[in-house]
């Protein structure tokens, strides 16, 4: 970002505070949130959204089927109620008669019929498709192998919803809570199909809250839903969310009274806000790493991958650079999830796969064609605009040279233009993070399923273990089947592991009421201020 693109954003930021989020909890007695998000939408499009601070958002202005709740299990959220079938392949959904749009037009089955179906269509190309494909037909179609009219997804009336799996799918209730499976209003997606996630006027949802106006790159502000169902439960008249990359800016809002929460405050300063009992950290089901574009030079070279693993040290990463709680990653599926089978966590039975062991990288390296690094095409790091990620790279950089020879250079990008350059792409080796989209080592373990994935891997031996384990309802078999997969991942050297997440954040004690999810969400449709 230029010097003049960088002042212009700040001054957008500053005098929108100055205008909407000058006065401090003290001075006001409305139930008024202030969050300062960490990033700029790149769309608030259920079926188009990839990124945190996308989710974040929808979370609080749509609403599934299910909505999750403070121990991150499925709970009746548009559905009253539901029936599964004993082979567990039918699921019918009845919609409560009083769910409403933020227009007051009543939710149907077929909101979700239509949402369902446009995240699936082939030329949507939606990167959330996959999500939905425990759904009879609904990969067939996103392939272009079946006519949509095949989708197990059948409108019984208003109100009552029919879904057919492919197969039985112990998590599908907490799928549907997932921003993929959120329902849109048809006839306004319908009649501004490019623009009516990035405009006030036709961003319509059926969350707790609504937007009422959005100075992109600066600030979003909400109003309660007044059509909401639940309205009972939502305490808060208003949220103001400025908007800002910088952590140090964050929290200067938060010490200016600006703001009462915000997400991922600067390391430097993570003793001293624990101090004054501001700090708090989340648990996050998640993994922090590095992709390799397997199709690029040299990294479309497993024995250069390898190496370039090997040359890091993530314990020395966790404890001076990353901090907050952060614990170094040698793995893909993050801690946190038990295996039914065992009641062990999935983690700690599959033990590590990645080891650091730099005579072993050196040795790669040579292997390779690159002895001591020499030969090797120019590399670059790319990472979304951020300190965090910026301190990172230069670590790992830095790491590289001194232990593999290996020169690297930085590029950093803001996050819209980065996730399109990962998307396509266009990168050699690229910052990336996962978190769990639900409770089950699945959420990990296919997404490096097909090339469509990020690194542009595809491995026949890893995809035939990742479809044993989704095609069986036997707990012991698909757990194995997902234990052998990430061995595959790791023989493969398609990630490089750097920590396994939580979630440190910032909140004035006055802030109650909200939950954060393992899943790295905020909900606030019960928060409130205390007075």
């Amino acid at each position: 970002m230029s010097y003049k693109k960088f002042f212009l954003v700040m001054m957008t930021i500053l005098m929108t505070l100055s205008l909407t989020v000058g006065c401090s909890k003290s001075d006001s007695n409305e139930q008024v949130l202030r969050y300062a998000l960490e990033a700029e939408p790149a769309t608030l499009d259920p079926a188009k959204s990839t990124a945190i601070p996308e989710s974040l958002v929808e979370l609080q202005l749509f609403e599934g089927l299910t909505r999750l709740d403070a121990k991150d299990q499925p709970t009746a959220g548009v559905a009253e109620k539901w029936e599964v079938t004993p082979d567990g392949l039918t699921y019918t959904f009845y919609i409560r008669q009083n769910a409403k749009w933020s227009n007051g037009d009543s939710v149907t089955a077929a909101d979700f019929a239509f949402a369902w179906k446009r995240a699936l269509s082939p030329e949507f190309a939606s990167e959330n498709a996959y999500m939905l494909f425990p759904i009879k037909n609904s990969q067939a179609y996103n392939e272009k192998k079946l006519a949509v009219e095949t989708v197990g997804i059948k409108v019984l009336n208003d109100h009552t919803l029919e879904v057919t799996l492919e197969k039985p799918t112990a998590y599908f209730l907490s799928l549907v809570a997932f921003h993929a499976f959120y329902p849109v209003h048809q006839k306004t997606v319908t009649a501004n199909p490019d623009t009516w996630a990035n405009n006030v006027t036709t961003l319509i949802g059926n969350g707790p809250f609504k937007i009422t106006n959005w100075v992109h790159s600066g600030q979003i502000q909400f109003t309660k839903n007044d059509q909401y169902w639940d309205g009972a439960a939502v305490k808060l008249a208003k949220m103001e969310w400025p908007i800002s990359d910088s952590q140090s800016t964050r929290l200067s809002l938060i010490e200016n009274k600006q703001v009462d929460m915000m997400v991922e405050p600067p390391v430097v300063e993570h003793d001293r806000l624990n101090k004054e009992g501001l700090l708090k950290i989340s648990p996050y089901l998640g993994t922090y790493y590095y992709v390799f574009n397997t199709q690029k030079a040299p990294f479309d070279n497993p024995k250069v991958r390898k190496a370039l693993s090997l040359g890091i040290n993530r314990d020395v990463l966790a404890k001076n650079v990353i901090k907050g709680g952060k614990k170094p990653a040698y793995a893909w599926v993050a801690p946190g999830l038990v295996n039914p089978a065992t009641n062990k966590d999935f983690r700690e039975e599959g033990g590590n796969y990645a080891i650091e062991d730099i005579t072993l990288a050196k040795k790669l390296l040579a292997e390779a064609g690159y002895p001591g690094g020499q030969g090797l095409p120019p590399i670059t790091i790319l990472f979304n605009t951020g300190e965090m990620h910026k301190s990172i790279a230069e670590a790992i950089q830095e790491m590289w040279k001194q232990n593999l020879g290996v020169s690297a250079t930085l590029t950093n990008q803001e996050s819209k233009v980065f996730l399109e350059s990962r998307s396509q792409g266009e990168f050699q080796v690229a910052r990336a993070s996962w978190v769990g989209d639900y409770a089950d080592p699945m959420t990990f373990m296919d997404v490096f399923k097909d090339p469509s994935n990020d690194a542009k891997y595809s491995n026949p031996a890893y995809n035939h273990l990742i479809e044993q384990a989704q095609s069986t309802i036997d707990q012991k078999l698909r757990m194995q089947a997902m234990h052998d997969g990430e061995k595959v991942l790791f023989d493969d050297a398609v990630i490089l592991p750097i920590y396994y997440t939580t979630q440190p954040f910032v909140a004035r004690p006055y802030v109650k009421g909200y939950f954060w999810s393992v899943l790295g969400l905020a909900d606030f449709k019960t928060a409130y201020i205390e007075k």
